[in-house]
């Protein structure tokens, strides 16, 4: 009986993961500009304040503030290496974190406006 809830049990897992994993695919890939965050954190605030001084057009995830937020934060580490946050994607690619956002602050009124997010 044991065995069984073990292995029942890690098969929920996977599939929490399945799903997370889909989810977070989706979001990436249905909006310009993807920027999951966690609503306390001063990086992803900073990301943020950002993108709003552009105008960008942004989906936001606070992932801690969704039920699968933990599976979502596992699942972005499995499709782009990055586990922290924030977590931003444009135009469907991986651009990294604030540090990498804010080093691209100078081309990216045009990165957005290439993705089509202004």
């Amino acid at each position: 009986m044991f065995l069984f809830r073990r292995i029942f049990s890690s098969s929920i897992t996977q599939q929490a993961m399945a799903d997370a994993k889909t989810k977070a695919q989706s979001i990436i890939d249905e909006n310009a500009v993807a920027v999951f965050s966690k609503s306390y954190c001063p990086y992803c605030s900073s990301s943020k304040k950002l993108l709003d001084s552009l105008g960008a057009k942004y989906k936001l995830v606070e992932l801690d503030e969704v039920a699968d937020g933990a599976a979502l934060q596992d699942a972005l580490q499995e499709i782009s290496g990055q586990r922290t946050v924030p977590n931003i994607f444009i135009n469907k690619k991986h651009i990294g974190g604030n540090s990498d956002l804010q080093a691209k602050s100078s081309q990216l009124k045009s990165i957005l406006a290439d993705a089509g997010a202004l």
